[in-house]
């Protein structure tokens, strides 16, 4: 088999599961996954060790605290770069995400980007139905940019644009996944599910992570385009999301300090006003 799987759990183990029997119940079998646990509850650490006990294909690494997800994801790839037979495609993100059955036979029709591309953003979608790829085709508006600056500045003045955007979101939203059914070259493809390919291990050790959380696509786009690549939206190979399972278990408030702080440094890079 040449694909393989790296997931990261926080206090959600139910998810790992769910999507560790799609793989099983996949043409993908009994391919490798390695699951890197950021520090979960007691009871979610004990879930994920009768996952690992029940299934043999299955590898847990429980670290003793929570560094965050590229961080995360970057424990199991380099675990699995020593201890595995490293397969070609490694599909690396969340853990809340169901495989379709014919997983496989999507990789190997797509074999031709896959074996060009050093990533390739497939197409996710959510169990309600909604796409989420591809992320960003092109650069973020001038005005989004204004608009970043300003949630980041006050919590209650984000709290405010937050009510603001649901109430304009038929105008305001980026209507970036209506091109869902496109296969091209993007900006950013959405963060819950990358695969990495020969071509990105050729160039690269690791997923870059300045970050403990948040602003990850623009770290990986920033990556990629610092030795002339780019993410390919692949429209043909299919994950279903269950969406935010790991950031509701953050409490709103830190969660948004976490996206506050992943801004600053997105901002070292990025200077709209220029």
């Amino acid at each position: 088999m040449d694909i393989g799987f790296v997931f990261t759990n926080f206090n959600n183990s139910h998810f790992t599961e769910g999507a560790v029997l799609s793989i099983l119940g996949s043409d993908a079998g009994y391919a490798p996954i390695v699951i890197v646990d950021n520090a979960s509850k007691v009871e979610h650490v004990a879930a994920l060790r009768v996952i690992e006990e029940r299934y043999e294909n299955v590898k847990v690494i429980y670290n003793k605290k929570n560094i965050g997800y590229f961080k995360g994801l970057n424990v199991g790839i380099n675990y699995a770069k020593i201890h595995l037979k490293l397969p070609l495609y490694w599909f690396v993100g969340n853990n809340d995400l169901i495989f379709p059955k014919n997983l496989y036979s999507q990789i190997l029709a797509c074999k031709g980007v896959l074996d060009k591309y050093p990533v390739v953003s497939p197409n996710i979608i959510t169990v309600d139905g909604v796409y989420q790829n591809p992320h960003v085709i092109t650069k973020i508006s001038k005005v989004r940019e204004f608009i970043y600056d300003i949630y980041y500045f006050n919590y209650f003045l984000a709290g405010a644009i937050r009510q603001i955007a649901k109430l304009t979101h038929k105008f305001t939203d980026r209507d970036d996944e209506l091109q869902h059914d496109v296969s091209q070259e993007i900006y950013q493809g959405y963060g819950a599910c990358y695969i990495l390919t020969p071509t990105f291990f050729q160039n690269f050790d690791e997923l870059w992570s300045p970050t403990f959380l948040m602003y990850e696509e623009f770290f990986l786009s920033k990556q990629l385009e610092a030795k002339g690549f780019k993410t390919y939206y692949e429209s043909a190979i299919t994950v279903r999301h269950h969406w935010h399972a790991t950031t509701a278990e953050l409490p709103k408030r830190f969660y948004w300090e976490l996206s506050r702080d992943a801004h600053k440094e997105y901002r070292k890079h990025v200077k709209f006003w220029y």
